[in-house]
């Protein structure tokens, strides 16, 4: 499974930027995808989590309300829409797939099997 995440660039505080990940061998569609950002110096932080069908999604507290998780199983792809972007916000942002499929909650980076290259987002102030 290859995953190919773009749609990073350079924002302003307030403004809005829309990520995907689109994957490539595999079976996509039963697939549990989450997003995740590292920021220099910190640890890789989950920000949001989709289930295999979509039905349920969750995320980390910092972003609730102003980012959402969708994907497209048709197209093989994951969506993250961020908008009321935050200075803080800025990082690398990786999406990631756990074969598993169902999820319950936010999970760590130990459950997903396999990873995209990353997209940077810069959120100025």
């Amino acid at each position: 499974v290859q995953l190919q995440a773009s749609g990073g660039g350079l924002v302003q505080a307030g403004g809005s930027l829309r990520l995907s990940c689109t994957a490539s061998g595999g079976t996509f569609s039963s697939y549990a995808m989450g997003w995740f950002r590292q920021a220099p110096g910190k640890e890789r932080e989950s920000v949001a989590v989709i289930n295999w069908s979509g039905g349920s999604t969750y995320y980390a507290d910092s972003v609730k309300g102003r980012f959402t998780i969708s994907r497209d199983n048709a197209k093989n792809t994951v969506y993250l829409q961020m908008n009321s972007l935050k200075p803080e916000d800025t990082a690398v942002y990786y999406c990631a797939a756990d074969t598993y499929g169902v999820v319950a909650g936010i999970i760590g980076p130990h459950e997903y099997d396999y990873w995209g290259q990353g997209t940077l987002v810069t959120v100025s102030s």
